[in-house]
């Protein structure tokens, strides 16, 4: 398990190493997100290569489309 902050609330995920991981558990797959970690946006071309790691603090916001 590891110790994140994911929009202001604390959690415990199952160990996901990395933020395309971490977009598969939330259940999040083929949404448009966007991720800021740690006070700093976190590219779409770098989901795989960015590492989480416990105390990481996220803001995740879900594009919703309508009208």
């Amino acid at each position: 398990m590891i110790a994140l902050t994911i929009n202001g609330v604390a959690q415990q995920l199952h160990a996901s190493s990395n933020i395309a991981e971490l977009i598969i558990e939330l259940q999040l797959t083929g949404k448009r997100v966007a991720i800021e970690r740690n006070g700093e946006i976190v590219p779409r071309s770098q989901f795989n290569n960015t590492l989480l790691t416990v105390n990481d603090t996220l803001e995740i916001v879900v594009a919703v489309g309508g009208g």
